[in-house]
C-alpha cells in the first residue's frame, strides 16, 4: 500500500528530461538537470528561488565539488562549472567512450570520488558502463553492457556501491572500499513488484535503505538493505526519475520526472508532469560528500 507522505510540488516546471538531483548542504540548495533542454537547475526551497543555466550540451548531472565549484557530466565528458561566473569549463573527456554515447547519473563516496555511468543516448545499444573519477583520473569501474545506466549510488559509510540497469529492471549491488569495488550482484528485481516500471535513479538513506524513482511507474519505492521492499510513494507524475534528500534536517525527499515519452493525453491524466517535487521522507539521508578535483 503507499503511504502518503505529503507529496507536493516544489517546482513547477515541464523538464522533457529531469534527472541528477541533487542537495547541496553548503548553498542549502536543490541542483538538478534537464538532460534533453540542456539546463542545469537550482531551487532554494527556503525563499522558493529558483535559476536557470544553459549547459553547452546534453548534461546527466552537476555534484557540489571542492572550491565553489560543480563537477559535471555532459555527452562530450566532465566539466566543472563556477556558479558565481556562470561559467561551464571543459575538463576531460571519457576516455574510449563512443560518440552516440552521453553520461546519465552519478554520486560521491566518502572519499571524494565521482562513480557515474554513460549510456547509449538512443538507449537502444548495451553500450553504457561505469566509470569513476578520481582526481583527475578516470578508469572504468563496475558493471559493462548496459544499455541505461543509472545511480551509482553510494551507503554512508561507503561499504556499498549500487548500480541500477534500468532496461534489465535490475538494482546490485558491491562492496566497496578506498581501494576499489568488487564484482556487482543482483540486490533486487524491481519487476517482481513493479513490473511495467523501470528503475532509475536510486539514493541510500541514513540508515542504508535503497529508494529507487520508477520510470513509468508513478511511485517511488524503499527497499531495506536486504532487498525488501518497505514502502512506496505515489507521486504526481508517472516518469520519475530520481531523488535526493535535502533541507536543513536532511529529511526532505526531492523528486524529478519526466515528460519527453508523454502524449497529450498522458499530459492530461498526469498536468504536473516534468515538475520538482518534495515529500516528507520518514527518515532522513545524509550530507553528500564533495568532490576532489585534483
Amino acid at each position: 500500500m503507499a503511504i502518503d507522505r505529503n507529496v507536493r510540488q516544489a517546482l513547477a516546471l515541464d523538464a522533457k528530461l529531469g534527472e541528477g538531483v541533487v542537495w547541496d548542504a553548503g548553498r542549502q540548495v536543490v541542483w538538478f538537470v534537464d538532460i534533453k533542454r540542456q539546463q542545469l537547475w537550482h531551487f532554494d526551497p527556503a525563499t522558493g528561488s529558483n535559476a536557470v543555466s544553459e549547459a553547452p550540451g546534453q548534461i546527466g548531472w552537476a555534484l557540489p565539488a571542492e572550491g565553489g565549484l560543480l563537477l559535471c557530466g555532459l555527452q562530450e565528458g566532465l566539466y566543472t562549472f563556477d556558479p558565481e561566473k556562470q561559467r561551464f569549463d571543459r575538463l576531460m573527456a571519457v576516455p574510449g567512450e563512443p560518440s552516440g554515447n552521453r553520461l546519465n547519473d552519478a554520486c560521491t563516496d566518502p572519499w571524494g570520488r565521482v562513480w557515474f555511468g554513460s549510456m547509449d543516448d538512443a538507449e537502444g545499444d548495451a553500450s553504457g558502463r561505469f566509470y569513476v573519477f578520481d582526481r583527475g583520473d578516470i578508469r572504468p569501474a563496475g558493471p559493462s553492457g548496459i544499455t541505461i545506466t543509472n545511480g551509482p549510488a553510494v551507503n554512508v559509510d561507503g561499504s556499498r556501491i549500487y548500480f541500477t540497469d534500468t532496461a534489465k529492471q535490475t538494482i546490485m549491488v558491491a562492496d566497496l572500499s578506498a581501494n576499489g569495488v568488487s564484482e556487482a550482484r543482483d540486490f533486487v528485481r524491481t519487476a517482481d513488484r513493479f513490473p511495467d516500471a523501470f528503475p532509475d535513479g536510486p539514493v541510500v538513506d541514513a540508515e542504508d535503505n535503497v529508494w529507487t524513482g520508477l520510470y513509468l511507474g508513478g511511485h517511488v519505492a524503499r527497499y531495506s538493505p536486504d532487498g525488501e521492499l518497505v514502502e512506496r510513494i505515489e507521486m504526481p507524475a508517472r516518469d520519475i526519475t530520481k531523488l535526493a534528500f535535502g533541507g536543513a534536517d536532511l529529511r526532505t525527499g526531492y523528486v524529478t520526472s519526466a515528460t519527453k515519452n508523454m502524449e497529450p493525453a498522458d499530459m492530461e491524466r498526469h498536468p504536473r508532469a516534468g515538475s520538482l517535487f518534495a515529500f516528507d521522507a520518514p527518515v532522513a539521508g545524509f550530507a553528500q560528500p564533495r568532490v576532489k578535483l585534483g
